[in-house]
C-alpha cells in the first residue's frame, strides 16, 4: 500500500509540474527552474481524471483562468471542478452563462458598481442588482455555500430568497452594498442553520429594527465570524448578542457597532477570549478604576488576538486597556478614532509587530514620527482625513518619517493638505517594495508647496524606483510629463486613479500606450477629451473597465468608440437633463468588456451606445 501511495504522489507531483509549465501561470518560472534540476517525464495530459486531480491544487482564480485557456479539454475539466467563482463586474457575464459553464461551484464573489460609487459619482438606482443572479442560482446551484458581494444592490426579499434556496449556505459577506435592512438579515439568521460567516462592512442599510440578533435559533452554534460595524442601532439587543456569542465557542472574528459600550465590551471578552479579530465598538464612556481594571484583565486573557478595529469614540485615558495584547497585534485600525499624537505614540510603543495600521490625520506629523520609530514591520499604512479639521492634519514631513522608518512598506493611502516632490522621492528611494501608492492631496491641482512646481518628479520617482507597483492614485498639479513617466516605467501597473490632474490628451495617451497590464482606469475632474478616450481603442478589450466623469468627453467620441468596438459596453450617464447633441459633454462614461451584451436594467439616465 505504501508503494502504491508513493506512486500516486509521484504521479500527482509530476503532472502538477507539467501543468504549471504548460499553462504559463504565475509560478511557471519557479517550476521550470525546478525542472532543470530534476528531470520531469511528460504525462498524457488528456486524461480528465488526472487533470481534475491536479487542478485541485490550483486555487487562485487568475491561475485557473490561465489553465482553462490551454486547450478545450483542459477548459472543460477546469470548469467542472471549479469551486470558487470570481466575477469582477456583474455585467461582464450573465448568471445563466456562469451557471452553465461552472456546474459545481460553491462560492461566488460578485462585484457591481464602479469604485467611484464610493464617492457618490454613481447615481442611486444605477443598477448592480443581485436578484437575477440569485434566481438563476437557486435552481441551478442549490448547493451554493458562500456569497461575497461588493457594491451590489439587494433587497430584503433577495436575502429571504438566499435563505430559502440554499440549504447548506454558510457564508454571507456584504461590502458597500445597499437596498436591504435588518429584516433581511433576520431571514438569514433564522433560516441558515449552518451559517459560519456573516460580515457586513460599509453598507448603506435601511435600518428597521435592532432585534435581528434574536432571530438566530436557540441551538445555533456554528458561527465563526460576525461583523456588524455599520448597523447603527441604539436599541441593539445586547442580551441576544451575549447569548449568541456564548453559544458559538468557535467564534474567531467579532466586530461590534458604535453602540457597544466599554462595559458591554468587557462582558463580550469574558465570553469569547479565543478571538483572533475584534472590532471594539465605542471605546467609551468613562469607566471607574475598578471597571477599567476588569477590562484590562479581560483583554489580557485574549492571548490569540491579532487584529483590533472599531474605536468609534475614544474616551481619553482608556487606550492603555489594550496594551496587554498589543505585542501580539499585526493589524490595528484606528481610522474612526480622532486620537492625538501623544496617545498614538504611547500606543504604538507597545506594538512592535504591527503590519497593518490605519489612522486619522488628527495624529499629525508627530504621531507619524512615533509610528516610524516603533513599527518597523509595517506593510499596509493609511491616513484618513477628518472633515472638521481645516488646515491641519498630516503633511510631507509625516510621509518622510514613514518612508525612512518603515522601509518594508508595500501599500500606502495618504490624505494630506500639502506635499512636496522631495518627500515623495524619499518614499520612492526607501520603500522599494511598494505595490500600491495612493496620494490624495485634498486641494485640487495643488503644486509642490515649497517650490510651486508640478508634482511630476515625485510620481515619476515612484514609478521608476518601485518596480512592483500595481496600483497608483494621482493628485495635485500634474503635467503630461508625469503621465509620460507612468507610461514609460509602470509596466506592471494594473489600476490607475486620476483626480483633478492632467494637462492635455497627450498625457493619457502615454498611459494607454505604455501600461500594457492596465486593468482598471478611473478618471474624474480632469481635462482629457475625445482624443484621449479614443487613443485606448487597442487597450479596452483587454482591460476590465474605464470610468471617466467630469472630463471633456463628448457624445460623439463615445459613439465612435461604441461603433468601432462592438464587444464593449459603452454607457453614458447623464444625471441632469442636458442637450444630447453630438458635441455635448457627457457627465460620465463607463466602458467595460462584456460577453452578455447590453444590460436590460438600465435606468433612464444611463444611455447604452
Amino acid at each position: 500500500m505504501r508503494k502504491a501511495a508513493d506512486q500516486e504522489e509521484h504521479l500527482t507531483q509530476t503532472a502538477y509540474k507539467t501543468v504549471c509549465v504548460s499553462s504559463k501561470c504565475k509560478w511557471a518560472r519557479t517550476i521550470e527552474e525546478e525542472g532543470k534540476q530534476q528531470e520531469v517525464t511528460p504525462l498524457p495530459l488528456s486524461d480528465p481524471d488526472l487533470m481534475g486531480h491536479v487542478f485541485k491544487f490550483i486555487t487562485e482564480h487568475k491561475d485557473r483562468n490561465a489553465v482553462s485557456l490551454v486547450c478545450k479539454a483542459w477548459n472543460a475539466v477546469e470548469a467542472s471542478g471549479r469551486q470558487r467563482i470570481y466575477v469582477g463586474n456583474c455585467y461582464a457575464v450573465s448568471a445563466e452563462r456562469v451557471s452553465k459553464r461552472f456546474t459545481r461551484f460553491k462560492s461566488l464573489t460578485l462585484k457591481g458598481k464602479p469604485r467611484f460609487a464610493d464617492f457618490d459619482l454613481v447615481p442611486r438606482n444605477w443598477g448592480a442588482f443581485v436578484l437575477p443572479w440569485i434566481r438563476t442560482l437557486s435552481s441551478s446551484h442549490p448547493f451554493l455555500e458562500e456569497l461575497r458581494l461588493k457594491r451590489m444592490t439587494l433587497s430584503d426579499e433577495c436575502l429571504k430568497l438566499i435563505a430559502m434556496s440554499f440549504p447548506q449556505f454558510k457564508s454571507l459577506v456584504l461590502t458597500s452594498c445597499d437596498g436591504f435592512s435588518t429584516d433581511g438579515l433576520a431571514y438569514i439568521a433564522a433560516q441558515c442553520r449552518h451559517l459560519v460567516h456573516l460580515e457586513l462592512t460599509e453598507n448603506n442599510l435601511n435600518n428597521k429594527t435592532g432585534a435581528w440578533l434574536r432571530a438566530f435559533p436557540s441551538g445555533f452554534t456554528s458561527l465563526v465570524s460576525l461583523s456588524f460595524e455599520d448597523i447603527d442601532h441604539e436599541d441593539m439587543d445586547f442580551d441576544a448578542l451575549e447569548g449568541l456569542i456564548s453559544r458559538c465557542r468557535n467564534l474567531k472574528t467579532l466586530k461590534l457597532n458604535r453602540n457597544v459600550s466599554l462595559a458591554q465590551l468587557q462582558r463580550v471578552l469574558v465570553r469569547c477570549p479565543q478571538l483572533l479579530e475584534l472590532g471594539t465598538g465605542s471605546f467609551s464612556p468613562g469607566l471607574s478604576r475598578e471597571e477599567q481594571s476588569s477590562l484590562c484583565d479581560s483583554f489580557q486573557k485574549c492571548t490569540q488576538l491579532r487584529t483590533l478595529s472599531g474605536f468609534w469614540v475614544v474616551t481619553p485615558g482608556h487606550l492603555p486597556a489594550i496594551y496587554t495584547v498589543c505585542s501580539n497585534l499585526v493589524s490595528l485600525n484606528l481610522s474612526y478614532a480622532p486620537i492625538c499624537d501623544g496617545e498614538l505614540a504611547d500606543l504604538v510603543a507597545h506594538c512592535p509587530n504591527i503590519q497593518k495600521l490605519w489612522l486619522m490625520d488628527t495624529v499629525e506629523d508627530k504621531g507619524l514620527e512615533a509610528v516610524a520609530l516603533s513599527c518597523k514591520n509595517l506593510r499596509d499604512f493609511r491616513v484618513y482625513p477628518i472633515s472638521t479639521r481645516l488646515g491641519q492634519g498630516v503633511t510631507e514631513d509625516g510621509l518622510m518619517h514613514i518612508a525612512r522608518g518603515c522601509v518594508k512598506l508595500q501599500a500606502i493611502l495618504y490624505f494630506c493638505n500639502q506635499m512636496t516632490n522631495s518627500a515623495v522621492e524619499v518614499m520612492a528611494k526607501n520603500c522599494l517594495n511598494l505595490v500600491s501608492f495612493r496620494l490624495c492631496i485634498m486641494e485640487p491641482a495643488k503644486p509642490d508647496h515649497m517650490t510651486n512646481a508640478p508634482m511630476d518628479e515625485g510620481f515619476g520617482a515612484i514609478v521608476q524606483q518601485c518596480k512592483s507597483l500595481r496600483r497608483l492614485s494621482l493628485s495635485g498639479w500634474l503635467t503630461d510629463k508625469a503621465f509620460e513617466y507612468i507610461g514609460t516605467h509602470a509596466k506592471k501597473l494594473e489600476r490607475l486613479s486620476v483626480a483633478f490632474a492632467g494637462e492635455s490628451d497627450v498625457g493619457l495617451q502615454y498611459v494607454l500606450r505604455g501600461c500594457t497590464n492596465l486593468k482598471k482606469l478611473e478618471i474624474r475632474d480632469s481635462p482629457f477629451g475625445d482624443m484621449a478616450l479614443l487613443s485606448g481603442l487597442h487597450r479596452y478589450e483587454s482591460m476590465r473597465s474605464l470610468w471617466m466623469s467630469n472630463c471633456s468627453v463628448t457624445i460623439t467620441g463615445c459613439q465612435w468608440l461604441a461603433q468601432h468596438k462592438p464587444r464593449l459596453n459603452v454607457e453614458v450617464i447623464q444625471k441632469n437633463d442636458k442637450d444630447n447633441n453630438a458635441n455635448a459633454l457627457v457627465e460620465s462614461v463607463y466602458v467595460y468588456r462584456s460577453v452578455a451584451g447590453h444590460r436590460e436594467d438600465r435606468p433612464p439616465f444611463v444611455m447604452a451606445l
